[in-house]
């Protein structure tokens, strides 16, 4: 219902936008009509401008009559018959956008780049360099001019110094320098001529040649795929041939088994030197330097103060920031340790430093350890005995992978005996449904249905671009109900934590569909960007809700883990934020790279100096 009246139609504007809903109007000036459609605001439906023509076209040609003798305002109480006309037209309008065909490109062959060649290419590119060379050539015969022009002068100059040399005794001083001028002048101009000789031909060698690599292909019709009719539908598109050992990595792993994140720690590293080298003493330089060195910071059974944690902690909180833990977390670590420690009674032969640092440690492994724990497989198993689908929900900010780690997650589910449908609900990047077929394409290779008796293990459930991923999940969730799917696996679009109609649109779907885990993905790469995306969307999460007990975030997938070294701090950020667990950990680019959190690898790595 519109409280407002419609704007004329100025410009080519007839649209009227309202909070979350857009309308577009026409207006028939003939009949007094006015035609009007809504929509929520964040689809793009690129058929409305086509709806709204046919709708408008069709309803006055089938009326035309009764307006001509009733007018419109006189058919006002009256009832039309066109409801079927409009799901007709509807339908049309959909299935327009959907069998629109793509622009054809140009074969390399009917392009005018496949008529030239790499001569002709490199000759009219050169063409500059050549009038340079043309006019430094001109310059050069100016030069060689003005030579020939002092070449005479020389030869005369001479000829005069053959004359004097027969009467010595004649010459004048002016005469003896001229004579030695002229000399000097010889020797410059020969000299100058053998330093310019070599240039013409520096200038014929240059010019500009193609650069043929050892491990490339010089054919051209190799790399044109311009022939190619597939437009990325999954029933023309050939079985991908790829190594299976190169998508799996390791071969010697465990089917379906979870590995845990490996991290070899100083302390342990110093045991094996020195369980090696049990004979060697550590003698420092400096003699009793060396003992006082080793006393230096020991308290004998004093209680700890503030003023002596106040270096140790400062320089633990530097220590933290520097391996990429959010400075603001790195704060509140360092003041909760320093509450817990003030006070404390400390041994004869305890340092301050070993203390707040034992302290710290024991904080991170409780910190990366939460209360609540998710169990995946064991929660798959209890969906299975209610005869439903296990539903997960990955969200998180533009490029982290998610859609590379939900493949991953897959082959796990999939190694473990479980039936994956992946709902693509990413309908807005371009090519990320294309992503996911391929994926589902590799897994299927890897898991074909004849290894598990007939049975499809994995599917992909998409239906384009353009449409609501709410209501694409929701679909996705019955068929999976339908066909007896074990996992649903739902790949959002990526969005940044600001972006308030995207993130509306995630709370939607969230609340819609009720996800039995929503998965956050984070890249390990992030500092104090980590609290920032987490808290704004579960914030987000909490208003857009229309629960009275929001959902929020129940887990956390780690990604990019091995691109980081020991800067481990955005997984300390991002479980301190939220008290949720980190249920995976991205660690590569095989569908074997996942790996469970293991925290005392994790805090072994944060606290390596």
């Amino acid at each position: 219902v519109l409280t407002a009246p419609l704007p004329q139609e100025r410009g080519g504007n007839n649209s009227f936008t309202h909070e979350a809903l857009t309308l577009k109007y026409k207006l028939d000036n003939q009949f007094e009509l006015v035609f009007v459609v809504g929509f929520q605001k964040i689809l793009t439906l690129t058929y409305v401008d086509k709806l709204i023509d046919d709708v408008h076209k069709e309803f006055r040609d089938k009326y035309r009559n009764e307006f001509q003798q009733k007018g419109a305002l006189g058919l006002l109480n009256g009832t039309f018959d066109f409801k079927d006309d409009f799901m007709r037209l509807l339908r049309d309008a959909e299935e327009s956008s959907k069998v629109r065909a793509p622009t054809v490109m140009k074969t390399f062959e009917q392009s005018l780049k496949s008529q030239k060649t790499v001569k002709c290419m490199i000759e009219t590119r050169g063409e500059k360099p050549k009038e340079k060379v043309k006019n430094k050539k001109n310059k050069g015969s100016k030069k060689d001019g003005t030579e020939a022009v002092a070449a005479p002068s020389k030869a005369s100059a001479g000829d005069k110094q053959l004359s004097a040399a027969g009467d010595k005794e004649e010459l004048t001083k002016d005469e003896i320098l001229q004579k030695n001028r002229e000399e000097f002048f010889r020797k410059h101009m020969k000299a100058g001529e053998k330093s310019r000789s070599p240039k013409p031909d520096a200038q014929k060698e240059k010019g500009k040649k193609p650069r043929v690599w050892d491990l490339g292909n010089s054919n051209a019709k190799v790399l044109d795929y311009s022939n190619s009719a597939t437009n990325g539908s999954a029933e023309a598109c050939p079985v991908e041939e790829f190594d299976p050992d190169m998508a799996l990595g390791d071969k010697n792993r465990e089917p379906g088994r979870l590995y845990d994140l490996e991290y070899e720690s100083d302390d342990e590293a110093e045991e094996e030197k020195v369980v090696q080298n049990p004979s060697k003493p550590s003698v420092k330089k400096g003699g009793l330097g060396g003992m006082f060195g080793m006393l230096k910071g020991l308290v004998g059974s004093k209680s700890l103060t503030r003023e002596d944690m106040d270096p140790v902690l400062e320089k633990m909180k530097d220590h933290l920031i520097a391996k990429n833990v959010a400075a603001e977390i790195a704060v509140q670590l360092c003041e909760s340790v320093a509450k817990k420690l003030e006070g404390k009674v400390m041994g004869t032969f305890t340092t301050v430093t070993s203390t707040v640092k034992q302290a710290l440690q024991e904080a991170l492994v409780q910190i990366l350890q939460p209360q609540r724990r998710v169990d995946v497989l064991r929660d798959v198993m209890d969906a299975q005995r209610h005869r439903r689908p296990y539903v997960v929900t990955f969200c998180g900010v533009n490029g982290v992978g998610k859609s590379t780690n939900l493949a991953k997650i897959s082959f796990w589910l999939i190694e473990n005996g479980f039936s994956v449908l992946i709902a693509a609900c990413d309908t807005f990047r371009a090519g990320a449904v294309e992503q996911l077929r391929t994926h589902t394409r590799r897994l299927n290779a890897l898991h074909p249905p004849e290894s598990h008796g007939g049975r499809t293990m994995v599917q992909l459930y998409e239906k384009g671009y353009g449409k609501d991923a709410a209501g694409i999940a929701m679909e996705a969730i019955s068929y999976a109900r339908n066909q007896g799917f074990d996992v649903v696996l739902v790949d959002t679009a990526g969005r940044m934590q600001d972006n308030a109609p995207l993130m509306t649109a995630l709370a939607k779907l969230i609340a819609v569909n009720a996800p039995d885990l929503v998965l956050f993905v984070g890249e390990a790469l992030v500092g104090n960007e980590a609290v920032d995306q987490l808290v704004k969307f579960n914030k987000a999460l909490a208003d857009h809700s229309m629960a009275q007990t929001p959902r929020l975030i129940d887990g956390i997938v780690l990604t990019k883990f091995d691109t980081i070294d020991d800067k481990v701090g955005a997984a300390i950020s991002m479980t301190y934020i939220t008290s949720k667990p980190i249920v995976f950990v991205g660690t590569g680019q095989t569908y074997c790279d996942l790996r469970s959190l293991n925290a005392k690898a994790v805090v072994a790595a944060l606290m390596k100096a």
